[in-house]
Formats: structure tokens, sequence, C-alpha cells
């Protein structure tokens, strides 16, 4: 589809190529079964010999025509049991099967005992006529999948995010209140922008409305740093950091970033009904994160951020 994300596309293709992965072992599987379909110990000794060469599977199942199983769930350590005459007609990943559907890789879904994402592969089982008399399932932990393409990576393109729907109903009862941060945002954006060029912060996201701040630090990407007003509005701040290049990894000009942080003040400022409560500037990815007194959120590039006029955000 033309209109699939990033994401949805990396989705697409890491489910086909798991499809084809999966198929060949499970239409060999069905062609012996279709011999077996009326000797339930036949089907669980094929289904025991899958599971000791299945790299992947968590269970394997066989129901008849109707959607009944008639074997116990073959797993690694040897069979479930209670679930002969279980029906499982109604479970989505036996629909397209029934349809007319000669295998199929279902939606991910979270399981109903272990709670987790998982999928199901269904293979038909033909009789002597060519007319459908079973499926094979073929139950898997998303867990223990391989991973068959790269990360996705995600688009850096404007994103915008409607809000609390209850807080944009009352926006124009409500009016911006100066924060401290406001009464000092030229220090304080002064002070980010030195942790970010020469204290190692590629992430910082602004409080504006509740006059913090939230870091992210090259030294320890996994943990983040929460600054209050008064040590934001402290220069011996950068003491408590160590001091380092600017980030080899950033795509964000330096020159630039002056000129994002402006950007942010005037959006803080510009409107006293809707106005920015909170900016985020990542320096490696590029984006530029918004959150706006009507609880309204954008994501976009640096770049196309500051190309942005006031009259974008606010009409005229």
């Amino acid at each position: 589809m033309d209109n699939e994300t990033t994401i949805q596309k990396s989705i697409t293709k890491q489910r086909e190529m798991l499809s084809a992965l999966l198929f060949e072992s499970m239409s060999e599987l069905a062609n012996a079964c279709a011999n077996e379909m009326h000797d339930r110990a036949a089907l669980e000794v094929l289904l025991a010999a899958e599971m000791d060469q299945a790299l992947y599977c968590k269970y394997l199942w066989v129901v008849d025509e109707t959607g009944r199983q008639i074997t116990e769930d073959a797993t690694r350590s040897g069979f479930k049991s209670g679930q002969i005459g279980r029906d499982r007609i109604a479970r989505p990943y036996l629909q397209p099967a029934l349809k007319g559907e000669d295998y199929y890789l279902s939606d991910a879904y979270i399981s109903s005992n272990r709670k987790r994402p998982s999928l199901t592969a269904i293979k038909t089982i033909y009789g002597a006529d060519h007319k459908a008399i079973g499926y094979l399932g073929a139950d898997f932990d998303l867990r223990e999948l391989p991973r068959t393409t790269e990360q996705f990576e995600d688009e850096k393109i404007w994103k915008q995010v409607k809000g609390d729907p209850a807080i944009r109903s009352g926006l124009f009862s409500q009016q911006r209140i100066e924060s401290a941060m406001d009464a000092k945002i030229d220090e304080v954006l002064s002070l980010v922008e030195e942790l970010i060029l020469v204290q190692g912060v590629f992430h910082a996201k602004l409080h504006f409305s509740s006059s913090r701040a939230t870091f992210w630090l090259v030294d320890n990407p996994y943990d983040y740093q929460i600054l209050n007003f008064a040590e934001l509005s402290d220069p011996d701040i950068c003491l408590a950091f160590r001091h380092q290049k600017y980030f080899e990894k950033a795509t964000v000009k330096p020159e630039k970033i002056p000129r994002v942080f402006q950007q942010f003040k005037a959006l803080r400022f510009a409107d006293e009904t809707i106005y920015l409560r909170s900016a985020s500037l990542n320096i490696v990815n590029g984006m530029v994160g918004l959150n706006f007194s009507c609880d309204g959120s954008h994501y976009m590039h640096y770049e196309e951020f500051l190309e942005k006029s006031m009259a974008f955000w606010f009409g005229g």
C-alpha cells in the first residue's frame, strides 16, 4: 500500500518473510496429517516428531473441518492436555482457512494463557478429493521468532497528534500563567544550549509551564536527569556534567540550536491562550517535539521547524 508508514512497511516485510520461512514445513506436516485424520494417536506422533525439530514453534495442533480440535497441543516437553474437543471455529486466525485460504499467517494477538504477543499459522489439510478435511495450526511466541528484517527507522516527517478532548473543550477558558522559567527564559535557554554543546546532552525536553527540564546524556542514554528551576537557573550546574565535545552522531548543526530555542520562546509567548507548554530537541535524529496548551502535539525535523512562521502555528 502506498500510504503505509515506515513501521507498517517493516511489519509487512517481516510477516512476508516469516510466512515464507514457515510454509514448507507446515505444508509437509499437513500432507502427512492427511493420511491420519481418523487416528488421534498417529496424528500426535507426527506433531511430536515435528516439535523435536521445530526451531520456533510453541504449540502444534489439528482441528477437523468444523474447527473442533482432535489432538492435544504438542509442545517441546510433551502434550498440553485438555484440548481435545476445543472449539476454535470463532478464532480470528482460523477464519481465512475456513473461507478457503490454503495457508495463512495471522496478525499478531495477545495470547489468552501467557498474555504475550503471538502469531498462529494455519495450513489446510486436504483429503484425496482435494477438499478440506481439517486444519493444522502452529502457534508462535513473538519473542522466540527470528528477526528477518532490519530495525525500522522512523520517518522524519511532520506528525500531529490531537490531545485530550476535555482539555481542548476548555481551551478558551484558560490563559497562560507566567512560570518561573518564563521569567528567566533567556538565561535558561542559554544554559541548556551550553549543556548540549559541551556537556554531552543529546536530548533535552523543556517543560515551560512547570519550570523543569529532562535531559538524556550520551554517557548514560538509558537514564535521564530531571532538573528543577533552581538548577536550571544556576550556571554552576555545568560543573555537575563532564565537559566533552559536541556529540559526533549529532545531525543538528550547532549554530542552529539557538534558532530552535528562540522559536520555542516565540511559541511560548505568542498567544496567551494557545501557547507552548513543553518542547524538546534531539540532536541525533534532529527531531523537535512540541506540546501546546490545547494538548495537541507536533513532531517534525528541526529544519522544517525553523522554516515555519508564526502564521503557520496561529494563522493570519
